[in-house]
């Protein structure tokens, strides 16, 4: 391919100290939240009422490792040790209890890249609400879909983020369906969206009726007017 003109090429930016890939844009997507399992009843000894698991996972199927040097989840202070830290896949943390809190989730990067840690919050979710109350449903999920998006990313990082090998042989999907939630909000959004105008088209026909009969009022006080001179 090409070279844009005026451009130095990567050869001539490493010569220089640069870095050879500058403007290079890499996105990695995750998914991040926790699952909740109700015992059924309150535990006599504590009064916990779930076993919960809160996690960081890939979207894809790929080993964040490769990138990922070890994830961070900070836990509510009434449990000991509240830091919790994960160096290798599954990033999880499994505990018990009987109330819902923030957890702060942090991705550190490989050293040697120099990159800035990542935080995530997450409500840790253990009761069903609203319209996601099943009672058949054991499990509850409460996952949600980010990205992290590496800008200009040092060399090595840049061969770490594309040389990722597969974390699973076998099938690998989410609790959540992401791309039917995608379309669906989008549906939404164009639904509102006709909606909206809709409504503008409404609002523009009362108006150009109410200027009509403004002007045939005004046609009929000059009219009585012109009578009474």
């Amino acid at each position: 391919m090409a070279e844009a003109v005026g451009e130095a090429s990567p050869v001539d930016r490493l010569k220089d100290g640069m870095n050879p890939f500058q403007g290079v844009t890499i996105v990695k997507p995750i998914v991040y939240g926790n699952s909740a399992r109700y015992f059924g009843k309150k535990r006599d000894e504590d009064g916990h009422t779930h076993t919960w698991t809160v996690y960081v996972k890939p979207y894809n199927n790929e080993d964040m490792s490769v990138w990922v040097k070890k994830v961070h989840f900070k836990l509510h202070e009434s449990y000991t040790n509240q830091n919790r830290v994960v160096t290798k896949p599954p990033y999880e943390v499994t505990e018990t209890g009987w109330g819902e809190f923030e957890i702060i989730i942090k991705i550190y990067f490989h050293e040697p890249c120099n990159e800035k840690p990542v935080t995530l919050f997450h409500i840790l979710k253990l009761f069903q609400t609203g319209s996601e109350n099943n009672p058949g449903k054991k499990t509850l999920v409460s996952e949600f879909y980010d990205e992290i998006i590496f800008v200009d990313p040092s060399p090595l990082m840049q061969q770490l983020l594309t040389s990722t090998r597969q974390l699973t042989l076998g099938p690998y999907k989410h609790e959540t369906d992401f791309e039917e939630n995608e379309k669906k909000t989008l549906m939404a959004i164009r639904g509102g969206k006709e909606k909206i105008c809709h409504e503008i088209e409404e609002q523009r026909e009362k108006l150009k009726l109410a200027k009509e009969t403004i002007g045939k009022f005004k046609e009929e006080i000059n009219k009585v007017q012109f009578d009474i001179t």
